[in-house]
């Protein structure tokens, strides 16, 4: 799937628009009782890929799949004074990722992710980049210009993980570099990203498996606590749309999704209660969203 790299064209969506072949409540229901009964999936599993299964792709179509794009930045020293950098839970992140969003959906998937730079040409080959930790984040101009072509013409880019006041603001200052007529608005749980797929009764705050281990004994609630002092106790899911109200960028602040897909094999306690009812339900809501807007 292709984003069109060109400003002058009048359709700015992809070329081409993946459709799920499945409803989505029976989609919902299937799927949700297949991720809470798989569990742990590493134990006896060796491929050489961290335990995480493969998967063959049609060698007639393999272009006609999706594919996890994570995004490798260089910078820190932002306002929010700190970030965990690109590779923060690479590689288990995407993969697992990728393998439940090929068993729980009708997608298929690749199941090599990639890393790219935000100036690489390749970019526009893909419809769906990830950002994580960006509270230090300073893009480039370079970056901040090829980053505005690829979501006005169809791109969708996700930021997860970062926590606070201070680097959600580095975070907004740098979007309003990209995108200097257009503010991040909160979304409202009504909308469809949280409803396509799994309906979600509550916007997912997911901490990262350190932080979950102090919420067993009730010291604290599931987040994270911010190098600012501020409040991070309340989730927040914002984005920016573009004229035709399209997301074209999809920020989950407040929460760490990505440790969600990472750590699922390391405890049972916190797969069930953090993978399972929130990280990958709205994971998959977010790219079956990207795919057909």
């Amino acid at each position: 799937m292709t984003v069109n790299n060109d400003l002058n064209q009048t359709n700015r969506k992809p070329r081409r628009i993946w459709l799920p072949v499945i409803s989505g409540l029976i989609f919902a229901i299937i799927a949700g009782i297949t991720l809470g009964q798989r569990g742990s999936w590493r134990q006896g599993v060796q491929t050489g890929r961290n335990g995480v299964p493969n998967w063959d792709v049609d060698p007639d179509f393999p272009e006609d799949v999706f594919t996890f794009v994570r995004i490798r930045y260089d910078s820190y020293g932002g306002y929010g004074r700190r970030g965990g950098g690109w590779a923060t839970d690479y590689r288990d992140s995407d993969l697992n990722f990728s393998l439940r969003l090929q068993e729980l959906t009708s997608m298929k998937v690749n199941p090599e992710p990639i890393v790219l730079n935000l100036t690489d040409p390749e970019l526009f080959d893909y419809p769906f980049i990830y950002i994580i930790e960006p509270g230090a984040l300073i893009f480039s101009q370079a970056e901040v210009n090829s980053l505005r072509r690829y979501c006005l013409n169809g791109g969708f880019l996700m930021v997860d993980d970062f926590w606070g006041d201070s680097e959600y603001e580095n975070m907004r200052l740098e979007l309003k570099r990209v995108f200097p007529d257009r503010d991040p608005q909160e979304v409202p749980l009504s909308h469809e990203i949280f409803q396509c797929v799994y309906p979600m009764k509550e916007k997912p705050q997911v901490p990262a498996i350190n932080a979950a281990y102090a919420t067993r004994d009730g010291r604290m609630g599931t987040w994270e606590r911010s190098r600012d002092g501020s409040d991070t106790s309340t989730p927040h899911y914002r984005a920016i749309y573009d004229d035709e109200g399209r997301i074209m960028v999809f920020i989950c602040h407040n929460t760490d999704l990505g440790d969600g897909w990472e750590r699922e094999g390391e405890a049972q306690w916190y797969f069930d209660e953090f993978s399972v009812k929130k990280a990958y339900p709205m994971g998959i809501n977010i790219v079956t969203y990207a795919m057909t807007h």
